[in-house]
């Protein structure tokens, strides 16, 4: 026998009904805790090895023998270039592709989700069909435009991987399905106000697509910060190398081996800024990648 369900009525709110006894609650703590001490196992290593020797990071020991700072100190003081800049360099464009992708995925997104237009289905269907095409596929003629117009010198770097990064299909398709879930009686109502196109868009449609736009940050800035391939491609000045290049410098710096503890201690500091931007949007992270799935 199933257990009796009872009712929970808030205020505002549709009637919600739990078993007795909250086993819901309780899964929930589970997979919570699960998933958590999964996280927890895979970074706790990173820490650890940042605290060896180089002789002892390639034990399996879990604690340090001995313990020394002097990862820390070789990624702080004598990496090249500057952890520092390799910091500004990996901010500057991951939020450069981050805001570029809210702004031009969000307008795409609503174009594709409420505007009718000749060929819209068949247009957005060559949106997801760019999903299976691979970036080494359109390396050499993106390299080869962006060499000819002066991207791929000076601070045009920055602006070529930017540019390349600038929009991406899952991000169109995000926020297209999450548009798809906003109720058409909220645009009728600006229409019937007078409100056009744009207008229903920034000041109704916009503000209610929070949730998503979260996701959209968070999924962008991630991979873009972890991006490898376009600035490894666009980047030749080394001034301008973001983190993920200055990690490959520790292992090639030793010929055929690896520096273990300062590259575990970098990879250590770049993981909390994605960390602290996941703590702060873990919310609408989660209600924009639920609520995307609701239509199509």
């Amino acid at each position: 026998m199933t257990a009796p369900a009872k009712a929970t009525t808030v205020p505002g709110h549709a009637v919600e009904v739990h078993p007795v006894g909250g086993r819901p609650r309780w899964r929930r703590r589970l997979a919570y805790t699960i998933l958590i001490g999964y996280a927890i196992l895979m970074f706790i290593p990173s820490v650890i090895t940042s605290f060896k020797t180089l002789p002892d990071s390639v034990n399996l020991n879990i604690l340090p023998q001995p313990f020394t700072t002097a990862g820390w100190e070789y990624a702080l003081t004598k990496l090249d270039p500057p952890l520092p800049v390799l910091f500004v360099n990996s901010a500057i464009i991951a939020v450069a592709v981050t805001i570029t992708n809210l702004v031009l995925g969000s307008i795409a997104g609503y174009a594709f989700a409420r505007i009718r237009f000749p060929g819209r289905e068949i247009l957005f269907l060559v949106v997801l069909a760019t999903l299976m095409i691979p970036d080494q596929l359109r390396l050499v003629p993106v390299y080869v435009m962006f060499s000819t117009i002066g991207l791929t010198r000076g601070l045009g770097q920055y602006v070529g991987v930017v540019t390349v990064l600038a929009i991406s299909a899952t991000t169109i398709f995000l926020m297209r399905q999450f548009f798809l879930s906003i109720p058409r009686d909220l645009e009728d109502a600006a229409r019937i106000d007078g409100a056009g196109f744009f207008t229903t868009f920034w000041r109704v449609m916009l503000p209610l697509a929070g949730p998503a736009l979260a996701a959209v940050a968070i999924l962008q800035f991630q991979g873009t910060w972890n991006g490898f391939f376009w600035p490894v491609v666009l980047l030749q000045d080394p001034d301008h190398y973001t983190l993920p290049l200055g990690l490959f410098s520790f292992v090639t710096s030793g010929g055929f081996s690896t520096n273990w503890p300062p590259l575990m201690a970098v990879v250590v500091m770049s993981t909390i800024p994605i960390l602290v931007l996941y703590i702060f949007l873990q919310r609408y992270f989660v209600e924009g990648i639920a609520a995307s799935g609701v239509k199509g």
